[in-house]
């Protein structure tokens, strides 16, 4: 039984005007695609995988044409070079905006299956902020999402949707996917499945799951940054029968729906000098605040310097920014050396909308991993000690700080380019607070500019009716009757 395993993962902010290249990537080939954590599942008796290309970047702006074409060309050439093949297992993520481009993922998965030909069954994972359109469904057998965010389930949905897949080869049975679309765009941060009542219809997902003929149920909240017709949140639902999965997809959306005014954020949250205010009043530590609107894993540029800036202009003490991308200033700093002065101008370095802090900084501390794209710097400006990075990317992790010789459980203040959480940074929180900032991932969703995106949906629109509308993919519509 021989396996192909491939794909694409990342989220783009099409607010964003800062485009992902083929830098952006880390690209896993052959050997080294079977290695990674991720995958490291991939294995069965009897089982043979074939490793293809997986492409997976820190969320941003939309990925380059070029970029994206150079990638699928390569996937595809493996894919081709590995026939003939059992299965074809997908590790997507589903909010991938390339430019000139309304659904990369469809186009993705539709090339991938003109090669494999209509009698291989595919099965794909996504995350639950991705949008979906017919044209991905439509070529899919198997279907699978995340069902925790933060996400703490991406091992075990993969697991999901390779073990249906594994399943479906060893007895012949092909099941196919049902879907509902649900006129609701909410951010993460408003519908984390710890806070209610995205806990509670998350929670009752498995129970769809142990129905007859039902293998999967799925809720996807979707992609709010994407101005893109497909962006709307929807019902999966892998099954075996056609008329329970109908069901099952129309309940789950009708769960949803009706939930719709109840979605809030879960933390404390506020414009950025409330926020500050109830920092500077607070006796205990660390007061995490997240910086929302600039953050990376949500597609933020990263490079805003709106929270420094704010904190100098009341010399606030004790505070630690993790991080700022800025791959001009960590190179000053990596010129001057540790322990040098310099006149430093932080953030700005790639979103014009950016407002730099011009300051005089310390070096504290140097991190050069070997690549100049992958360093690090930690300067102090005041009292307040600053990282800085020379590519986009999050400090979500306690290692992240470890590795630069910080612990954030220290400071008075941690501040991180964030939207709820990371499952390490929550529990040390005391409190958690979250900034209204400014940033081309801004909570203030019914006001982002939509211009492409299909209407009526909420909150963009408030006042209309909708009843959920089950339909089956084309090639289980098509198939035999289950």
């Amino acid at each position: 039984m021989r396996i192909a395993v491939g794909g694409i993962h990342t989220e783009c902010s099409t607010y964003s005007p800062v485009l992902m290249t083929l830098e952006d990537f880390r690209v896993l080939r052959d050997a080294d695609l079977l290695g990674a954590d991720y995958f490291s599942f991939l294995q069965g008796d009897g089982i043979e995988h074939v490793p293809l290309l997986h492409a997976r970047a820190v969320p941003g702006g939309p990925v380059s044409r070029d970029a994206y074409e150079i990638l699928k060309s390569e996937f595809l050439a493996r894919l081709q070079a590995a026939l003939p093949i059992d299965g074809l297992y997908l590790a997507m993520h589903g909010a991938i905006n390339v430019e000139g481009m309304d659904d990369a993922e469809g186009d993705w998965i539709s090339a991938a299956r003109a090669v494999v030909g209509p009698d291989c069954p595919v099965a794909a994972s996504y995350d639950l902020h991705g949008n979906v359109s017919e044209g991905i469904i439509d070529q899919l057998d198997i279907f699978a999402a995340y069902r925790t965010a933060p996400h703490i389930d991406v091992r075990e949905t993969m697991v999901r949707a390779w073990s249906m897949l594994v399943g479906t080869l060893r007895t012949g049975r092909r099941p196919g996917v049902a879907w509902a679309k649900v006129p609701v765009l909410l951010p993460g941060e408003c519908t984390s499945t710890e806070d209610e009542p995205a806990k509670s219809i998350y929670r009752e997902l498995p129970g769809f799951d142990a129905r007859p003929g039902i293998l999967d149920a799925n809720l996807m909240i979707g992609y709010v940054w994407a101005d893109e017709p497909r962006a709307t949140g929807c019902a999966i639902v892998t099954g075996v029968d056609k008329a329970g999965a109908l069901k099952a997809a129309e309940e789950i959306a009708l769960r949803y729906w009706n939930a719709r005014h109840s979605f809030g954020f879960g933390q404390q949250t506020g414009p950025l000098a409330e926020m500050l205010q109830i920092a500077a009043a607070a006796n205990t530590k660390p007061v995490i605040l997240a910086d929302s609107a600039d953050n990376p894993t949500g597609g933020g540029v990263g490079d805003r310097a709106d929270v420094l800036r704010a904190l100098l202009a009341r010399n606030w003490q004790g505070a630690l920014i993790a991080g700022i991308t800025d791959r001009p200033a960590v190179e000053a700093c990596f010129a001057a050396g540790e322990g040098a002065p310099l006149a430093l101008r932080i953030g700005g370095s790639l979103d014009p909308a950016s407002v730099p802090a011009d300051v005089t900084a310390t070096v504290l501390r140097l991190d050069d991993p070997g690549a100049p794209a992958e360093r690090q710097a930690v300067v102090r400006v005041g009292g307040i000690e600053v990282v800085l990075a020379a590519r986009r990317r999050p400090y979500h992790n306690i290692a992240d700080f470890r590795r630069l010789g910080l612990d954030p459980n220290t400071a008075r203040l941690l501040v991180v380019k964030s939207g709820y959480l990371s499952p390490e940074l929550a529990p040390i929180a005391n409190p958690n607070l979250m900034a209204l900032t400014d940033g081309v991932v801004n909570q203030d969703i019914a006001n982002l500019a939509s211009n492409r995106r299909t209407r009526p949906v909420f909150p963009f629109d408030r006042d209309f009716e909708f009843t959920p509308q089950a339909r089956l993919s084309a090639r289980w519509l098509m198939g035999p009757k289950g």
